[in-house]
């Protein structure tokens, strides 16, 4: 089993991934008390796409991200860059074009997007101020990027237990659940270790993107970040 660091070497990380490919999405839903599914509903109406836009989907995994794309006449490119959550992916809905994809070095045209999401991916890139970059290359000057990711609860009170519940109890409830349960001990250290909502806007800024917002989820454990291409 293999085990990403802080560090987020891009082989680690894909490894890992290629691990928990096969019980992913049920790990999540457990992990998450349902609450994925209201996240992944949430992407869709900020990210607001329209029929025959483009989407590109990148850290899509499986597809789970991309389906109510998909499902809406939306020509949607689930992109990842673990080929074990592709293979997955693509057993699942061999209907959508899977790409591998490095989210620094994404391998699409200029202007190629009418929005590019991302949605718990950001946070295990290497350099996440290029993949910003790289979202606002392939995408079309007016389009949209969404960001969810998690982040920093913000009543004080909760933010502790929260801390307590990732540190302890998630990698206990992994080890029942997951095929790969370390791999979420990395998932606690670097949801504790991303930035929070204001200083994640201001890296996305910084990357060329213009009107940048954020909304909270869930109290603040997930914030999605929304902001166009000028």
């Amino acid at each position: 089993m293999s085990r990403a660091s802080l560090d987020k070497q891009p082989r680690d990380v894909a490894a890992m991934f290629d691990d928990v490919a096969e019980r992913y999405d049920v790990t999540n839903d457990v992990l998450s008390l349902g609450q994925d599914r209201l996240w992944r509903r949430a992407v869709v109406k900020a990210v607001d796409a329209k029929g025959g836009e483009r989407v590109l989907d990148i850290a899509a995994g499986t597809g789970t991200s991309s389906e109510p794309f998909a499902d809406h006449g939306v020509h949607v490119v689930p992109a990842d860059f673990s080929l074990g959550m592709l293979r997955v992916g693509k057993k699942r809905r061999d209907d959508l074009g899977f790409t591998a994809a490095d989210a620094m070095r994404l391998p699409f045209a200029d202007a190629s997007f009418d929005a590019v999401t991302m949605s718990f991916g950001l946070r295990n890139v290497a350099d996440v101020d290029a993949a910003l970059r790289e979202f606002a290359r392939v995408t079309k000057p007016g389009g949209r990027l969404v960001v969810c990711e998690f982040s920093q609860p913000v009543n004080g009170p909760f933010r502790k237990v929260y801390s307590e519940y990732l540190m302890e109890a998630l990698p206990r409830v992994a080890r029942k659940v997951s095929s790969n349960p370390e791999s979420y001990v990395y998932l606690a250290e670097s949801i504790q270790a991303w930035p929070d909502q204001r200083a994640l806007a201001t890296r996305v800024a910084a990357a060329g993107w213009g009107e940048v917002e954020w909304r909270n989820l869930t109290g603040g454990i997930v914030a999605l970040h929304r902001a166009t291409k000028a």
